[in-house]
């Protein structure tokens, strides 16, 4: 492929891009700042990475790439991203939330709107074989007629965490959004919603349990529930006229026909999740080949904010 990428990012989840990219046979480079991530990187991957930061490459006045991926801490996604777009980077693909509050968010939009720029958001979990699946099930049966899903996180396993600042009070954005993504993704964009909040954590004091109702664009029926102060895990259960396709755990799909009870597992051919990060091999292809069937664009990622706000309970 004849690309030029930049890999912004040294940790945990550059490592898993960077495999897919070999993968893929593109040449990139990898930006990081400190040695000791850049270290487990090479490790890893035997690449080397720049080092001393995005800021101090792009002062160097290079050429602008084609494409970036940016899989930087969540803290900084926001900002490694304005920086990609004022630099004329035409094609970013961002890990999720983007940015930690709507209006961080907001601003990427505009600003990929002023750069006529293609931004993408990393919700890998849409491109599981479990997913592409149930869509061609969903296809089929002629649609969703309701669905359900559930976010629980483990408490007691995230409050020793050491992050930054205003994460973990930001949880639902940084991690429990890939559970509601992939449920509105399948089940259709709220039209209608209806939430409701209970009790609150020390370290997520807006709420602790969740629950709601509404009705899908599609006029699908949907409910979720979470309990953070209790036992659960995630999972999204998908109807149609014929079927129960049930997600859980996201990686598998297990399907129930109407009129049995017997829930199966699908045949699905799981190679790339086994061999990469479950998603990521065929999400980064698109990307990299500029396919935007199937990703979540900016403009989606701001058309959903006010309905994630609404079920975490963020001001």
């Amino acid at each position: 492929m004849n690309k030029d990428i930049l890999l912004v990012g040294s940790g945990g989840m550059a490592v898993d891009y960077a495999k897919v990219l070999r993968a893929l046979g593109v040449n990139y480079l990898v930006i990081g700042r400190g040695e000791s991530s850049a270290k487990s990187f090479r490790d890893a991957t035997g690449k080397d990475v720049i080092l001393g930061g995005l800021s101090r490459y792009l002062s160097k006045k290079l050429s602008v790439p084609t494409h970036a991926i940016v899989a930087v801490g969540v803290e900084n996604l926001h900002e490694t991203t304005i920086l990609l777009l004022e630099y004329g980077v035409k094609n970013i693909l961002v890990e999720k939330p983007v940015g930690m509050n709507k209006q961080a968010i907001e601003e990427i939009y505009q600003k990929t709107k002023e750069n006529n720029a293609l931004v993408s958001v990393g919700y890998n979990r849409r491109f599981y074989a479990s997913v592409l699946k149930a869509q061609e099930i969903i296809a089929d049966d002629g649609g969703v007629t309701s669905f359900n899903f559930e976010f629980t996180e483990w408490a007691h396993i995230i409050e020793p965490l050491k992050k930054a600042p205003g994460i973990k009070e930001k949880w639902f954005l940084s991690n429990s959004i890939h559970v509601v993504d992939l449920a509105f993704y399948l089940g259709g964009r709220p039209k209608e919603i209806c939430t409701f909040t209970a009790g609150g954590l020390d370290w997520h004091p807006a709420a602790s349990i969740f629950s709601g109702a509404g009705l899908s664009e599609g006029g699908a029926l949907f409910s979720y529930q979470a309990n953070w102060e209790s036992a659960g895990r995630w999972s999204v259960e998908i109807l149609t006229r014929q079927h129960r396709l049930i997600l859980r755990p996201m990686e598998k799909l297990q399907i129930q026909k109407k009129g049995s009870i017997v829930m199966d597992f699908a045949e699905c051919d799981y190679t790339l999740d086994e061999s990469f990060k479950p998603g990521l091999f065929i999400q980064t292809r698109n990307f990299i080949n500029n396919i935007t069937d199937g990703m979540c664009m900016i403009e989606d990622h701001v058309a959903m904010i006010d309905s994630y706000y609404k079920v975490a309970a963020y001001k």
